[in-house]
């Protein structure tokens, strides 16, 4: 987890600046409608003013822009001033609180560009926070504490925006697939007549592992017509910016419906991969998570690091009788089982392979060595972090179990069971899975393949530096293609994880042993691997070229 006390000043205001070749081509698509108004809500130092002043914006007679930092709002202002034909207004406050009071006015703006803000809900002050739930409960939109900034300021944009409009923002790529921006995404389908979004292969943004789009939206003329949904242009290159944003945007295929009624990341599928993914549908040989197995989140101990511990901290203080084995980190298991082996593996690099349950003794009456640990944590004030504070003792975990099946909440390239051999604990960096009509080595064995991996990433999410994340209910989504298979079979797939043949090596052999057996032909099975490389080097922001790599 980040705590607001470690970051920048720069990532705490979201203060990450569009290069002037992307605010040129952001405006140069908005001027095509001539628009009489434009608005900027978050204008920085104001870069696109100056782009706007060495386009031909005659049409435009009014500019108005928002900028909360008083040095920043200044430098707009001296920016602004080359706009000598037009008038602009530069207000240093915040955008939110001023359209919410606009909100209830017809809309007034032709265009509206800018580059919101990346702030995560929790680094706002309260005033904001409010703010911005106040925004989603006036359009009835569902609202999640995890909200960052520029959703909100997305979805008031586009409600200042006239019909027929046009709104051109630089946006984090988590647009497509992040369910804090689930409300944001319907919103979009519902106003906009179009949605296009050019997604780069790179990161254009310096000092940050984010990824950014650019989302091109034209507002419906009237509130009846369907909209023709969301096209995605994926680009290796800014070479495309030198090129007229409208071509794009007339020629672009855009797609509704299914395809974009949750997340986006369908749309960046291909025709004939959409075809190979409706077949494994239908496939009686595939089956929905749910279907097949129950997944619940591992244990919450409020403080991973005191209850988490290395061998030698067993030692010292004496605290054997109350060691389990466990897991819950990537480290902890190479390959797809966890085993004695792997905990002797991971007690000789000194990992912290033990979990410390306290029932419910009291302190007195355990022995002082164990009670001097205790204290020791609560020097550290570990007992007034807030799960260990609301359970008495403060020492004592809560719903402590274990599965013979586990799951990792993060992967690298593609999510894996694990097959837990001596069913070890696990922390809530895991998942505990219990098999609903399957023998647990099926499960495992044919958990790995390239359908399951491509639908992970459809499903998953990721944030900075392109870690896979699934939780709960995008694991219950995932497709899985169940085959027959043992303990040996299961320890075959552990060493094709462990021996270094890389991650596609490893889908490409377990595609022959688990879809080729349940009807795929080689053709679906390479459209499936190829979807899965494709966004999977989307995520890690790689190289197409690329091919084989380790996982």
């Amino acid at each position: 987890m980040n705590f607001k006390e470690n970051e920048s000043a720069t990532k705490l205001r979201g203060g990450y600046y569009t290069p002037p070749e992307i605010s040129s081509f952001l405006l140069r698509w908005v001027l095509h409608i001539n628009p009489k108004s434009v608005l900027e809500p978050s204008c920085g130092d104001g870069v696109f003013f100056q782009t706007l002043s060495r386009l031909n914006y005659k049409a435009v007679k009014q500019v108005i822009g928002f900028e909360i930092e008083p040095e920043e709002a200044y430098r707009a202002e001296q920016s602004a001033k080359s706009l000598n034909q037009t008038q602009v207004e530069i207000h240093s406050r915040d955008f939110l609180e001023w359209s919410l009071l606009q909100l209830m006015k017809p809309p007034s703006f032709d265009a509206i560009v800018g580059n919101p803000p990346f702030i995560r809900y929790q680094y706002l002050d309260n005033q904001t926070q409010e703010i911005s739930q106040r925004i989603f409960r006036y359009f009835n939109l569902p609202f999640t504490k995890h909200t960052n900034a520029w959703v909100s300021f997305v979805i008031s944009s586009l409600a200042l925006l006239k019909a027929g409009g046009r709104l051109a923002m630089v946006l984090p790529s988590e647009l497509l697939h992040v369910l804090h921006a689930e409300s944001l995404r319907k919103f979009l389908i519902d106003e906009c007549s179009r949605v296009l979004i050019f997604d780069p292969q790179e990161l254009w943004f310096e000092n940050t592992l984010q990824g950014a789009i650019l989302l091109l939206a034209e507002k419906k003329v009237s509130k009846n017509p369907v909209s023709q949904g969301v096209g995605i242009i994926q680009t290796q290159s800014k070479s495309f910016l030198n090129n007229d944003p409208e071509n794009y945007f007339n020629k672009a295929i855009y797609t509704n419906g299914e395809t974009v009624s949750g997340k986006w990341m369908l749309a960046l599928l291909t025709e004939s991969e959409h075809k190979v993914l409706k077949v494994a549908r239908e496939n009686p040989n595939v089956y929905k998570f749910d279907d097949v197995a129950d997944v619940a989140v591992g244990i919450v101990t409020g403080a991973n690091k005191f209850f988490l511990v290395p061998d030698s901290t067993i030692n010292e203080f004496g605290l054997s009788a109350w060691s389990h084995p466990m897991f819950g980190r990537s480290g902890h298991i190479r390959g797809v089982v966890y085993d004695k082996e792997t905990i002797q593996r991971n007690k000789m690099l000194g990992m912290p392979t033990n979990f410390l349950w306290f029932t419910n003794e009291q302190k007195n009456d355990l022995p002082l060595s164990v009670q001097a640990y205790l204290e020791l944590g609560e020097s550290q004030e570990i007992h007034k972090r807030y799960k260990c504070r609301i359970r008495e003792p403060w020492y004592s975990v809560p719903s402590v179990y274990a599965t013979s099946v586990g799951m990792l909440k993060r992967s690298h390239d593609f999510p894996r069971l694990i097959l837990n051999k001596v069913r070890a604990y696990t922390t809530d960096t895991a998942y505990r899975v219990n098999s609903k009509n399957f023998d647990n080595e099926s499960l495992v064995f044919s958990f790995v393949n390239s359908l399951t991996a491509l639908t992970a990433e459809l499903e998953g999410r990721h944030y900075g530096g392109g870690v896979l994340e699934l939780v709960p209910s995008e694991i219950r989504r995932l497709l899985i293609p169940l085959q027959k298979a043992d303990e040996e079979d299961v320890y075959k797939l552990n060493g094709l994880v462990c021996n270094g043949i890389g991650s596609q090596g490893v889908l490409e052999k377990q595609n022959s042993s688990v879809l080729r057996k349940i009807g795929f032909t080689n053709s679906s099975c390479e459209d499936l691997l190829h979807a899965w490389l494709r966004l999977r080097m989307r995520r890690q922001h790689q190289q197409v070229h690329e091919q084989n790599d380790e996982d």
